[in-house]
């Protein structure tokens, strides 16, 4: 199975075929607005403004169960992320990562042998999956890795010629 093959409730309510994006390098987040990560929002708004000409879509999934940082309604994070950072890369509704209630997304992404961080579970806000034109994922990258590292770009550049 490929991410293509999912759905996910965008964070207008509607419901999202990800197949939609069939053909781009997606970069999928879990995202929070009360986090040290959250000014991390700005360098992922900057990547999808100067490659997503380019094929790359930034996919913003917002999630709660990291020291309770994404307490908001879909509303009241829609509302933050595009006043306070000027977000205008798909978001998602509130999802859980982790867990029994784990999104199937995250189901698959968790799942992938993927480097430089392997399987398994979230271990905060702001992890990073790069997933390939053809839904299969590439890599993880920590919460710590900002969107303008090297090791990211690179491998966004990579997904993006390939």
């Amino acid at each position: 199975m490929t991410l293509h093959e999912l759905k996910a409730k965008a964070i207008d309510g509607t419901e999202q075929a990800l197949g939609d994006y069939r053909g781009k390098v997606l970069l999928i987040v879990n995202v929070a607005s009360r986090c040290g990560y959250t000014s991390q929002y700005s360098g992922l708004e900057r990547l999808w403004q100067s490659r997503r000409d380019d094929g790359l879509v930034v996919l913003g999934f917002p999630c709660n169960q990291f020291g309770a940082q994404e307490p908001g309604t879909e509303a009241e994070i829609q509302s933050f992320c595009s006043t306070k950072y000027g977000v205008t890369f798909p978001l998602f509704s509130k999802v859980e990562v982790n867990g029994a209630s784990r999104h199937p997304v995250y189901g698959l992404l968790t799942a992938a042998s993927t480097a430089p961080i392997g399987p398994g579970n979230i271990s905060w806000n702001f992890e990073k999956f790069l997933v390939g034109r053809d839904g299969e994922v590439l890599g993880r990258f920590s919460a710590a890795t900002k969107p303008d590292a090297s090791e990211l770009t690179g491998a966004i550049d990579r997904a993006l010629a390939g």
